[in-house]
Formats: structure tokens, C-alpha cells, sequence
């Protein structure tokens, strides 16, 4: 057979199962490829087609993620959230990170509680939790998601940056509760010192009180005996 008819025989049955495969099937295999943008028609198709394939809204969701529309994204994750099975967790893993990357701390750690609860050992949930937590302030409950992220995830790449981080927020706790020692010593030295002075000086006028006392009892026994000394 001539190579030209054999190209023409390949070209043609390489156009017949791109054509067969689903937009669902093309949409993931396009976004695994990392080219989200040519994944997004298909996979918006596909969740036209069959709104009940979360697979499907998981998968546009992280589109809208990759190319930066994230209110889209948004809207995706929170239609598909209800219904998204065994993938709950993961939406809502994906709904935290969106937060987090806004800024909103509170909707953030709301969506990874969320993945935590319907996933106990999600390891990705903890760690942006944690983060989420450092970003609120919220050292001490973030030392705890670190330290559950690392027994879940022990080969973690970032292991040695969040044990220093750890370590760093321990120190600093130390170093305050000392701080609030020295502190509250100080202060009872101060007010000791302060009762003691106080002390000194009421006793010092009371004992100028009881002179002045005496002095005024001894005039009031001259003043008695005013009418003996009058000259008639």
C-alpha cells in the first residue's frame, strides 16, 4: 500500500476517534496537557450535557483557577459542592485556597474545616488551614494543623520550613509568656515597693497626729487655768 494512502488511512482514523471521545473525555485530557484554555469549551460543554458529573465541574473549576477567573470558579465549586459525593472534600479543599488567595481568612478556614470533616486525613486541607491560621494570627491552632499536615504527609517537600516555622512560633511564645513573668513580677515588686512607701508615710503622719495631739491637750490644760492670771 502507498505510504500516501497509509497517512490519508491514519489521518482519517485519527479525526474519527477525536470525533468519537466525549467533551468530557477531550476537556480532561486538554487540562492534562496543562492547556486550560483549550480544555474550557469542552468541559463547559460536558457539564451541559450531564449536570450530575462532578467530575466534569471539579474539572472547570480548576480551568477557571488556571486562568484566573476565579469568580467563576467560585460559582462552579458552590453549585457542584452539594451534590459532589466523594468529591466534597475536594471542592471544598479548592473553595479554601480560593479564599486564601483572596484574603478572606475566615471563608477560607470555613471551606478547609469543611474538607477536614468529610476527609480526616486530607493532608492539603490541614496545611492550608494552617497557613490560613498563621494569616489570622491564629499561631497556636496553626502549630497544630502544621504538625497533623507532617504525621500525615511525613515525605512532605516543605517538612523543614514548616518544622523551623513551628519552632519559631514556639520560641515566640516562650519568649512572651516570659515577658508577661517579668511583667507581672515587676509589677508586684512595684506595688510592693509603692504599699511600703505608703506605709512609711501614713505611719509619719500618724505619729506627727499624735504630737500634734498631745501639744493640743497641753494647751487645753494652760487654757484652764486662763482665769487664775487675770489682774483685777
Amino acid at each position: 500500500m502507498p505510504k500516501k494512502i497509509i497517512y490519508i488511512c491514519i489521518f482519517l482514523l485519527m479525526t474519527v476517534l477525536c470525533f468519537g471521545q466525549s467533551n468530557f473525555t477531550r476537556g480532561e485530557a486538554l487540562l492534562m496537557q496543562n492547556q486550560p484554555a483549550n480544555a474550557l469549551d469542552f468541559l463547559i460543554r460536558a457539564v451541559a450535557e450531564d449536570s450530575s458529573n462532578s467530575v466534569a465541574y471539579l474539572y472547570l473549576g480548576i480551568v477557571y483557577e488556571q486562568l484566573g477567573r476565579s469568580d467563576d470558579a467560585i460559582a462552579i465549586y458552590r453549585r457542584v459542592l452539594p451534590m459532589a459525593g466523594n468529591l466534597t472534600a475536594n471542592v471544598a479543599n479548592n473553595l479554601g485556597n480560593i479564599y486564601f488567595q483572596r484574603g478572606n481568612t475566615d471563608m477560607a478556614e470555613q471551606y478547609y474545616s469543611q474538607a477536614i470533616s468529610l476527609n480526616s486525613v486530607y493532608a492539603n486541607a490541614y496545611l492550608g488551614r494552617a497557613n490560613t491560621r498563621i494569616k489570622a494570627g491564629n499561631l497556636q491552632n496553626a502549630i497544630v494543623d502544621y504538625e497533623q499536615y507532617l504525621k500525615l504527609d511525613p515525605r512532605s517537600s516543605q517538612r523543614d520550613v514548616i518544622e523551623q516555622l513551628i519552632n519559631t512560633i514556639r520560641f515566640e511564645f516562650a519568649a512572651e509568656e516570659m515577658r508577661k513573668i517579668i511583667a507581672e513580677e515587676d509589677e508586684r515588686r512595684i506595688a510592693e515597693e509603692r504599699q511600703r512607701l505608703l506605709d512609711v508615710v501614713s505611719a509619719s503622719l500618724q505619729s506627727a497626729a499624735d504630737s500634734t495631739q498631745g501639744i493640743s491637750f497641753g494647751a487645753e490644760s494652760v487654757e484652764n487655768y486662763d482665769g487664775l492670771f487675770e489682774l483685777e
